[in-house]
């Protein structure tokens, strides 16, 4: 080819949530003088990939939040976008609750669609509502279905969808090898954020709904009452984070919880870790699962979450109708320190590792132009 093919990707930010995450990791592993990545966002806001994306070549373009009351508007702007930008021939959307009405748009300018699900649920109340009632004919309007887990893909496009041709099953992929556990780095870890002898509890994701922080904190807090040496490391940040923190401090935890903010160091923090702790609501993939596996490091999950995350003996699930306590009870199972291992070989033959996804999203891409 003479030149990259121009993929455009949409996303309501490019900050490091799961799915911003997993299409980075096949953005730096595809081969860019073969397929470009350019990007369609919801926000002004200067993001955390944002920088990534222009060094590596990609684009970004602006779109203003769909609001309802900008219905008009919203549209409008994609009729412009489209009118102004002809090299695209594919649109790759992550934003579902509006891709209904861009997707539209896009095959109206002749480009193959591609709608995405990375989730099981719209959320709750009436917002939920009003997104189910827009994504609902996705499944008629976009060329591809794709899915990072069967669960995710019934939620979106419905059992019979799945069944069809034109759905596809995209793993969650993470690049294996910096995941590999190694003790010098686990230690250096530890040293920097003054853990060397703690039993450290931890969790990497969004402070919002789905990812239930507040139980979570219930759980470390029966946990502090059995074990006077265990703290709970939080990687992320989000809407909740205010909310959570207070709770943290009116339980007088403040000492033992470390708020670490978004950070770009997952993999050595991963390391430092003894257990993770996910007691989501409800889950696409999650790929910080998958990137915590491969560590070697034990996890206890809802089990509200698809059991394809489940790659290696190293998870075990709980119902989050069991007590906090329950759940403490299991964590300190794991108190005195277990033998990590490589799971590198376990996540590559699952489908997890991302060389393997990147090369075989380049040539879906390629044979749909």
């Amino acid at each position: 080819m003479s030149k990259p093919i121009r993929i455009l990707q949409v996303f309501a930010n490019m900050n490091r949530g799961g799915a911003e995450t997993m299409i980075m990791n096949l953005y730096r592993n595809i081969d860019r003088s073969n397929i470009q990545f350019d990007f369609i966002v919801h926000t002004e806001d200067h993001c955390a990939y944002d920088d990534e994306i222009h060094e590596l070549g990609g684009r970004i373009f602006r779109i203003p939040s769909y609001k309802g009351k900008n219905h008009l508007l919203y549209k409008k702007k994609w009729y412009h976008f489209f009118k102004n930008h002809p090299e695209y021939k594919i649109i790759h959307g992550h934003v579902v609750s509006t891709g209904s009405i861009y997707l539209k748009i896009a095959k109206k300018f002749g480009l193959v669609t591609i709608a995405h699900s990375h989730s099981t649920s719209s959320g709750s109340g009436f917002p939920s509502v009003v997104k189910n009632v827009l994504q609902f004919p996705l499944r008629y309007i976009a060329d591809y279905l794709f899915a990072c887990s069967y669960a995710a893909g019934e939620w979106l496009f419905g059992k019979r969808a799945c069944e069809q041709d034109n759905f596809y099953l995209m793993k969650n992929a993470i690049e294996a090898k910096q995941f590999i556990f190694n003790e010098n780095i686990r230690q250096i870890k530890r040293k920097e954020f003054q853990i060397e002898d703690k039993f450290v509890i931890g969790h990497v994701g969004r402070f919002n709904t789905p990812k239930n922080h507040s139980f979570l904190i219930d759980v470390f807090k029966e946990v502090c009452e059995l074990n006077q040496n265990a703290v709970l490391m939080l990687v992320g940040n989000g809407d909740l984070h205010p909310v959570i923190e207070k709770k943290v401090n009116k339980l007088g935890l403040t000492d033992r919880v470390i708020f670490t903010g978004v950070r770009s160091d997952i993999p050595e923090l991963l390391q430092a870790m003894d257990v993770f702790l996910f007691p989501s609501l409800y889950e696409g993939l999650p790929v910080t699962l998958v990137e915590a596996q491969a560590t070697g490091l034990r996890c206890i999950i809802s089990d509200r979450i698809t059991n394809e995350v489940i790659v290696t003996d190293l998870v075990e699930q709980l119902s989050l109708d069991l007590s906090a306590k329950h759940w403490s009870k299991e964590v300190l199972k794991y108190m005195n320190s277990y033998e990590r291992k490589s799971t590198f070989e376990e996540i590559k033959v699952s489908g997890y590792d991302i060389s393997d996804t990147a090369k075989w999203l380049e040539l879906f891409y390629i044979s749909k132009i």
